[in-house]
């Protein structure tokens, strides 16, 4: 096993990461911009190298940089985290030359998957249905807006580098063609370092169902079953949860199939993810192979039982798979909920700022991966997400009423947070029923409002004064304090002054 390791990452993942390399003896590296010197995961690694300033393009998106602070901190391996340089070929390959193990898939295979009309191809030729769109990203618009009118509204543009939602947007028109594929190209840019974008097909009543592979270096690739990840916004997922409400033994069996043989045809190793669309008759489309751990990887891990990190470690090193297919355990249930410094009343902006008081939930089945604590300044440069709530429970409707629970136990102040949103959510009758696809989100936009309630407004209105008062009384005081200290301090130096210029011994008045 590794002596020292890597994470090329921030935030809560890079905290996860270190988590589990401290109970396997391993020392761990951070790296950190200008805006994270006092974040969460540089105090929780054991050494901290800066990488450059606040924007990523300059930090952690710096493949020289990141591979000199590890060459520089005798750091054997690194670990990517997700987003940033996870599914990067170039990054890959920088780490081979310099004689650092990359904790992930080849290059070969990250190409052959990361591209994603790359993949695409590579499904298609190994019969996997996908959905119809372009065999190559375009960066013609003329060609693509002509391929879109030809596809038919409405379609999807999508980042050709990279998933996560980054870089992707929902079009129904020609007539807002134009805007969506700049933004697209400008966001995948920013998030991948590429902006080359392709369009899809977009499906009716969609839901988004991904399968966890995980694969040795000795030709072992198992798949550890399902996750739903249907409740999204803006193609950002909101809630995860896994087994999928819809997903039966049956079709659980032949999209684990299609999986293991989708990463067993490019060579993969390691933990991946395979997304698939499934339709309103339960047809199912490979949408793309994510080459790293998931967000969501946790409600795996509490389904399973398993720790997804530390077979990352042990495969990277040599190992090989502990278990076989049919030794996967899966119990129960489990949901994860993303905390996200952002105000769901003020569209979804986002709130950064400093956290002047921090209570996280517990309780039986109850996890939080975060990335933050009290006093830490949530920095406007990078992704809003500062935590996430993860639940287990032996049902559906278990786990949901735990999660409701410690979302209830989830306070945050000096920013403002989704939770109130994600509890209305949790109370939808859609959501509820599991009968949802990924445009729940944006047709109940309306329900999921936050209802006023005219008792509590009175309430914060009367503690708001109250609270004024005490500020304004606080403050009078002090300032009559310090008129008073001045009058005595002025009449003492006065005395003094008068004293000396009139030469006299004796008391003045």
């Amino acid at each position: 096993m590794f002596r020292k390791i890597l994470v090329a990452n921030r935030g809560e993942i890079a905290v996860r990461v270190m988590r589990t390399c401290r109970e396997m003896g391993v020392q761990t590296v951070a790296v950190y911009s200008d805006a994270d010197r006092g974040a969460l995961h540089v105090r929780t690694a054991d050494e901290a190298v800066r990488v450059g300033a606040p924007p990523s393009a300059e930090s952690y998106l710096r493949i020289d940089r990141v591979i000199a602070a590890a060459k520089a901190t005798g750091a054997e391996a690194i670990h990517p985290g997700y987003g940033f340089l996870s599914e990067r070929a170039a990054f890959v390959e920088a780490c081979e030359q310099a004689g650092i193990v990359f904790i992930g898939p080849p290059a070969a295979a990250m190409d052959a998957m990361g591209e994603k009309t790359q993949a695409r191809r590579r499904m298609i030729a190994a019969g996997v249905p996908v959905v119809p769109g372009m065999a190559e990203p375009e960066a013609d618009i003329e060609k693509a807006r002509a391929f879109a009118a030809q596809c038919g509204y409405p379609v999807m543009i999508k980042a050709a580098a990279g998933g996560g939602g980054k870089g992707m947007r929902r079009v129904d028109s020609e007539r807002e063609f134009d805007a969506a594929f700049g933004g697209a190209q400008r966001e995948a840019k920013n998030a991948f370092g590429d902006d080359r974008v392709y369009i899809e097909k977009f499906l009716e009543k969609p839901r988004h169902v991904e399968i966890q592979v995980f694969a040795d270096g000795h030709g072992n690739c198992i798949h550890l079953f399902e996750r739903e990840c249907s409740v999204q916004r803006r193609h950002q997922k909101v809630i995860e949860e896994t087994p999928s409400p819809i997903v039966d033994p049956e079709m659980r069996a032949k999209m684990g199939e299609v999986a293991v043989r989708a990463a067993k045809a490019v060579g993969y190793v390691g933990a991946g993810t395979c997304e698939f669309l499934v339709d309103a008759h339960m047809n199912f489309y490979f949408l793309e192979m994510n080459t790293r751990l998931q967000v969501e990887h946790p409600v795996t891990e509490l389904r399973t039982g398993l720790d997804l990190v530390r077979w990352q470690l042990e495969v990277a090193a040599g190992g090989k798979l502990p278990l076989a297919q049919d030794e996967v355990p899966s119990n129960g249930h489990a949901i994860e909920a993303r905390i996200n410094a952002e105000d769901p009343a003020n569209g979804f902006m986002p709130s950064p700022g400093k956290i002047t008081y921090l209570r996280l939930p517990g309780g039986p089945g109850t996890r939080i991966d975060g990335g933050v604590y009290p006093g830490y300044t949530v920095p406007m440069t990078y992704d809003s997400m500062i935590a996430k709530l993860i639940v287990w429970a032996p049902s559906r409707d278990e786990a949901i009423d735990r999660l409701k629970r410690a979302l209830s136990e989830f306070v945050v102040k000096g920013i403002t947070t989704n939770i109130g949103y994600l509890k209305r959510i949790l109370a939808h009758r859609e959501f509820l029923s599991g009968d949802y696809d990924t445009t729940f989100l944006g047709r109940c936009a309306k329900d999921l409002e936050p209802v006023p309630n005219v008792e509590l407004a009175k309430v914060a209105l009367m503690a708001s004064a109250i609270h004024q008062f005490q500020l304004d009384h606080k403050r009078s005081r002090q300032l009559a304090a310090s008129a008073e200290g001045a009058r005595e301090a002025h009449s003492r130096w006065a005395e003094v002054g008068r004293i000396h210029a009139l030469g006299r011994s004796g008391g003045v008045r």
